[in-house]
């Protein structure tokens, strides 16, 4: 609900303008890049009921803050664009975004912490059940990616954008207590939830504490003696000095943690890289992750390209449900094929069911009514070149500079808009509508790839995240899965960066062919994985009884 909706919101505050939008999204994904990993050496250094009760409350206290924000810009924007030539505005916006970031990284912390931690101690050894409750938990969020954003659209719809922040206020206030009291009572069922193997008696636990150690004995040296001159304290210091010994003392000790502090960041993001790369799913992780960076995928860019393809709001809703019910399919597919084939093979069957729905997104370039102009990537600059009419047809909204350079760029208030929703779609008023193309092929074609792709696309994810939790080490699960979300978000946001640079419809058979490569190389990975595994497995089921025959996992 509140991806989906700030997403919306951000679109509305700017106007036409998608630059709040991308915006977000690239510090979003540049805020786990950069701290994923010490999100999940915290996840495995404290408790467990601590680590999920303070990711829960950080981020439902992080979303109630920003809708009151919104809710106020929403309610004064023009009043707020005449304070400090609008900056003011600017700030707000800034505000935002980074409560959102801020949100979504407390957000990555409760989903490692509950769907890679606790579920793998509430099952135990019993991987089948461990599978199910994986599939269940994925069936439980694409219902819920289906009926959040409906409900959130038709409050905003029926009401306003203040409203439609006050619901999600509302209901986020509401969430944060039933989910505090179903995640303490859980924890309370479930003992094994209050043991973590080797917490204090790891080894890098043992290291940090010497690490501690030897900080607090370089400030006690540095306040026995002068850190300038390495002389005792006790030496007069002239009258007409103008620094007392105390501030230099206190602006000493304060550089010497900072830099400690510095190095024992720096070393524990080095260490939990070294962590993702020994683990011997390295490889099926690293395939996971490539799986990112692709534009064939139900969200704004898609469904962008769809509109521009004259596929209208209603048509655009009918698809994205028929892409969660693939979804779901994908989950029960993943069940079946596990029980009959074992985990890594299941993985093999998805890869190449994932792959061979996507050829019909390679042959949608081709085909009759597709865009594709790979002349569009070499525009003269020249008004007399024959590309520059297309440049012309993007319409492309660029906002002129005001007299005062200190102010900054806001959208034109004439280009300003409401959004009408049509089955929680977004479509701008004022907007031209799209032209229709000579034939529907080509967008018939990908989205059919696109929808059924996501069949073996689950089933993988499904796959790749069991063998995640049962191969990685309970002392380090919270590292290598805070590796694991960095490297998928930096593919994300290659995707984004990508999409900047490609923008329009003319370009985005080239995107769908970086993606196909992307995809194809991430399930090679898995491939050379599963292919190890084969191997190692081989002696053991030489040696196993006759007649006897278990799926390899």
């Amino acid at each position: 609900m509140w991806h989906f909706a700030m997403s919306v919101f951000l679109i509305e505050l700017y106007g036409h303008n998608l630059l709040l939008t991308a915006v977000f999204g690239l510090v979003v994904a540049g805020s786990v890049l950069i701290f994923g990993v010490l999100i999940g050496d915290w996840i495995d250094r404290k408790p467990r009921n601590k680590v999920a009760h303070a990711s829960l409350f950080t981020q439902n206290a992080s979303v109630t803050a920003c809708c009151i924000v919104l809710m106020l810009v929403f309610s004064y924007k023009r009043e707020m664009e005449q304070i400090w030539h609008g900056w003011f505005t600017v700030a707000c916006y800034a505000a935002v975004i980074t409560l959102a970031a801020l949100a979504n990284l407390a957000g990555t912390a409760l989903t490692i912490t509950i769907q890679r931690d606790w579920i793998v101690s509430l099952t135990g050894d019993n991987r089948g059940q461990l599978a199910g409750m994986n599939a269940a938990v994925r069936r439980l969020d694409q219902v819920i990616n289906i009926f959040a954003p409906l409900s959130v659209g038709q409050v905003m719809a029926w009401a306003s954008h203040v409203i439609g922040c006050g619901f999600i206020l509302g209901w986020n206030l509401v969430s944060l207590l039933v989910e505090f009291l179903f995640l303490s009572r859980v924890y309370q069922l479930v003992p094994q939830l209050a043991v973590k193997p080797q917490q204090q008696t790891g080894r890098h636990f043992l290291e940090r504490h010497q690490e501690a150690v030897n900080i607090q004995g370089e400030i006690h040296s540095w306040e026995m003696t002068d850190g300038l001159t390495n002389k005792p304290r006790t030496l007069e210091i002239p009258k007409d000095h103008k620094t007392t010994p105390e501030r230099e003392q206190a602006t000493t000790t304060g550089f010497l943690l900072c830099l400690q502090n510095t190095r024992r960041l720096l070393r524990t993001c080095r260490e939990g890289w070294e962590a993702y790369c020994r683990q011997t799913v390295f490889l099926a992780g690293l395939g996971l992750a490539f799986l990112y960076m692709t534009v064939l995928g139900f969200d704004c860019i898609t469904t962008g390209y769809a509109y521009t393809q004259g596929i209208g709001g209603s048509l655009l809703s009918i698809l994205t449900a028929l892409s969660a019910l693939s979804g779901l399919m994908g989950t029960i597919l993943f069940t079946r094929l596990r029980e009959l084939y074992g985990l890594v093979t299941t993985g093999i069957i998805s890869s190449w069911l994932h792959i061979g729905c996507l050829m019909l997104c390679v042959f949608s370039v081709f085909a009759p009514g597709s865009p594709f102009d790979p002349a569009v990537f070499s525009l003269p600059l020249s008004k007399n070149s024959s590309n520059y009419e297309l440049l012309n047809e993007d319409q492309v909204h660029v906002y002129p500079f005001e007299r005062n350079l200190n102010q900054p760029i806001l959208p034109d208030k004439k280009k300003r808009s409401s959004i009408h929703w049509t089955n929680s779609t977004v479509l701008f008023e004022g907007q031209q509508d799209p032209e229709q193309p000579e034939s529907y092929i080509s967008i018939i074609l990908l989205f059919s790839g696109v929808i059924l792709a996501r069949i073996g696309l689950w089933s993988f994810d499904l796959t790749v995240t069991q063998l995640l939790q049962e191969n990685i080490p309970e002392a380090e699960r919270g590292a290598v899965n805070g590796v694991q979300c960095s490297l998928n978000y930096l593919m994300d946001l290659i995707h984004f960066v990508l999409v900047m640079l490609a923008p329009r419809p003319q370009q985005f058979g080239v995107l769908v062919f970086i993606s196909i490569l992307f995809v194809t190389t991430g399930h090679v990975l898995y491939f050379v994985y599963a292919r190890k595994c084969k191997i190692k497995n081989a002696p053991v089921k030489k040696t196993a009884r006759k007649g006897s025959w278990s799926p390899l996992t």
